[in-house]
């Protein structure tokens, strides 16, 4: 991590975005000795310090600080890709109080009964990198659709589909993965990549062809693919590798 050009931070800032408490907690903490900087006793919250260079210490406890946190989480059907919700449950009340303690929020959002891959993030810049309609950040999707899904199809998605209130997609990726009979309907099992999210896009662009989507999960945003080794409800944090497939690189963290 780049350690150049940093300024400095408010001690009671530093530990309080690491999630070790309130400022009235960490200045109540100051006064029982329980905070060091560079092998000293901290005496005032309110002291400077450069979090990347200085060994902070909360009862013995190293301060790993970081600015930013980025969460690969598995949405799970049932909750709202949301930062508060008065009915409903909210993505954020899945996440640690260590993780929750850094304000991340979801980038984009999946309906609520989709599921699958979700960046939670407090980096905004890259937020809005993402999320920019001039970027045209490409999501790929798996679903189950009820009805026979055609190469007609394929190439009608390839051109723009026009959906219920006349917009007209950006062209989109269709791939038939396989088809079942299931009594007497055809169930397909396809794969899709867009490069917009209009409200319930995918739903709608089936819908426009006379079809219905029966379950979708996103498995890709950009270059960032869902660990298929993360089971539904959970996360983890983004690696290295992850970080430098979205663009940013430890000069810019």
């Amino acid at each position: 991590m780049s350690k150049q050009g940093r300024t400095t931070l408010r001690l009671d800032k530093v530990l309080t975005h690491m999630g070790y408490g309130s400022r009235s907690d960490i200045k109540k903490k100051i006064k029982q000795a329980g905070v060091t900087v560079n092998g000293v006793r901290a005496k005032d919250s309110g002291m400077h310090v450069d979090p990347y260079k200085d060994d902070i210490r909360i009862d013995g406890e190293q301060v790993q600080y970081k600015e930013f946190i980025y969460l690969m989480l598995h949405k799970p059907p049932g909750v709202v890709s949301a930062t508060e919700d008065t009915r409903e449950r909210t993505v954020l009340d899945l996440l640690e109080p260590e993780h929750l303690a850094f304000e991340p929020f979801p980038v984009g959002r999946l309906d609520k009964d989709t599921e699958g891959l979700l960046l939670l993030t407090n980096d905004g810049k890259l937020a809005h990198e993402l999320l920019s309609p001039k970027r045209h950040v490409p999501k790929t999707y798996e679903a189950v659709v009820s009805g026979d899904v055609t190469e007609a199809d394929v190439q009608q998605f390839a051109s723009g589909v026009t959906l219920d209130d006349g917009y007209v997609t950006l062209p989109g990726e269709l791939t038939i993965l396989r088809k079942e009979q299931q009594g007497d309907e055809v169930v397909s099992y396809i794969s899709l990549v867009i490069h917009e999210g209009k409200f319930h896009q995918v739903k709608r662009m089936f819908q426009a062809v006379g079809k219905k989507v029966t379950y979708l999960k996103r498995v890709q945003m950009g270059a960032l693919q869902l660990d298929e080794g993360l089971r539904i409800g959970t996360y983890r944090e983004l690696t290295e590798d992850e970080l430098l497939q979205l663009g940013k690189d430890e000069t810019s963290r």
